[in-house]
């Protein structure tokens, strides 16, 4: 799975955002579980694309409830 720019996550809707942070935490924990297990993953450094991805999505989402609140 290719991950989005960040243009692309700027012009999600809030509810699309939300499910694809929900979507990326829940593929982080099952990587996690998987290399703590002892078990061997794929690739190794998807697991810190999907972290960078899931703070990309937090910090978007942030500005979108700061930039709301500043406007009104």
């Amino acid at each position: 799975m290719p991950f989005l720019r960040l243009q692309e996550m700027r012009e999600m809707s809030n509810e699309k955002r939300i499910e694809k942070l929900t979507e990326l935490q829940t593929e982080l924990r099952k990587l996690t579980s998987m290399t703590k297990s002892g078990g061997s993953i794929d690739s190794p450094s998807r697991i810190k694309e999907i972290k960078k991805a899931i703070a990309r999505l937090l910090t978007i989402q942030r500005e979108k409830e700061i930039g709301g609140s500043i406007k009104e």
